[in-house]
């Protein structure tokens, strides 16, 4: 475990080493990943979006058991139970509170009265000014390489169309698996870096051996994009499934949907009214359609399939295109040692080569 090598206003604002993010992924970020990433000196981010608000205590608990230093927690802002979900944050002490999308102004100033620093997600600059606006503490961005939900713009040009909107510290993800990339984004002006795929693919992570195995069989072309799976541009690993889903009609991807509705009900524990309550709010924050949010319970039952079952035949697998250039398992600690190592290391190269 290497000591701090750079300080930057994410590592003064949130408390950790090195200004390294592992992004809250659903089904994947959970205690075990979430702790090594802390224990390395790094920001973890526990996915709440994906467990149910008893879940959500239970795994702050756990990692507060493995772990003293600074975490965070992934929270869906248009959760129905959104507010008792930072309750918890609050509860326990969390160091920070991360959004997919803009908390209400109301819930973040709830947030920041107990000191607990909080950072959304945004895809535009114009986004980035109104979180700001709000009194967002940081905001990550994450340019369209990344995986899961992504945009178009990649982060070469999200990155300084956001830097040039706001005054608060900037942490880009989408692309960045190592120390190379964490120098470029430091000399471009953010703060630090957020890594989603590269942390999925570690000895730390709970995703099944061999899906990981999987994982590192796909190369810079292995990833493909597509709305067909819940309504909204979706990068994931291109598999026999994927490419079905692609060319099927959306009536014959209705029966399908319906089913794993009905799963995710089951699962989540929510009624039918929580889950009316739920979509509304997720329609109204996110602009989805009324087909698209039909498709959007595939999401949940489709990733925990694959990334929870183990099962590549019957899930989706939300991938960056990253995953072309893995090709290991590393732990946390070595993964944050060689990133924070080699982005020192080429930093102190371009600086050498100003004359």
């Amino acid at each position: 475990m290497i000591p701090q090598q750079l300080r930057t206003r994410l590592t003064e604002l949130t408390g950790v080493r090195h200004p390294v993010v592992q992004t809250g992924m659903g089904w994947v970020a959970g205690p075990r990943l979430v702790s090594g990433t802390a224990n390395a000196g790094g920001l973890g981010i526990l996915a709440g979006a994906t467990m149910t608000l008893t879940e959500l205590e239970q795994a702050i608990i756990e990692v507060m058991g493995r772990t003293d230093a600074p975490f965070g927690v992934n929270v869906r802002a248009d959760a129905a139970d959104a507010r008792a979900r930072c309750d918890l944050l609050i509860e326990y002490g969390v160091r920070v509170a991360s959004f997919a999308l803009a908390p209400t102004p109301e819930l973040m100033a709830r947030l920041k009265e107990h000191d607990i620093v909080v950072i959304p997600s945004v895809g535009l600059a114009k986004h980035a000014r109104k979180v700001a606006g709000w009194g967002a503490d940081a905001v990550m961005i994450q340019g369209g390489e990344g995986g899961g939900h992504t945009g178009s713009v990649p982060t070469s040009l999200l990155l300084p169309t956001v830097l040039d909107a706001v005054d608060i510290p900037v942490i880009a993800a989408g692309g960045y698996f190592d120390g190379r990339g964490l120098a470029a984004a430091l000399a471009c002006g953010a703060a630090g870096i957020g890594m989603g795929t590269r942390f999925l693919l570690t000895a730390d992570s709970a995703v099944p051996e061999a899906v990981k195995r999987f994982y590192l069989g796909h190369d810079l072309n292995g990833t493909v994009v597509t709305d067909k799976v819940d309504g909204m541009p979706h990068r994931m690993l291109r598999t026999p499934l994927v490419e079905q889903i692609e060319e099927s009609s959306r009536l014959r991807r209705l029966s399908p949907t319906l089913r794993r509705t009905l799963e995710f009900k089951r699962a989540s524990g929510m009624s039918w009214r929580e889950l009316a309550v739920d979509g509304r709010a997720m329609r109204k924050a996110q602009g989805r359609s009324l087909a698209q949010m039909t498709l959007a319970a595939n999401t949940p039952t489709m990733l925990k399939a694959g990334l929870v079952d183990g099962d590549t035949g019957a899930g989706v697998l939300a991938a960056g295109q990253v995953v072309g250039v893995l090709d290991d398992l590393p732990t946390c600690e070595e993964l944050i040692d060689r990133v924070v190592l080699r982005a020192v290391a080429e930093l102190r190269r371009a600086a050498g080569s100003i004359v």
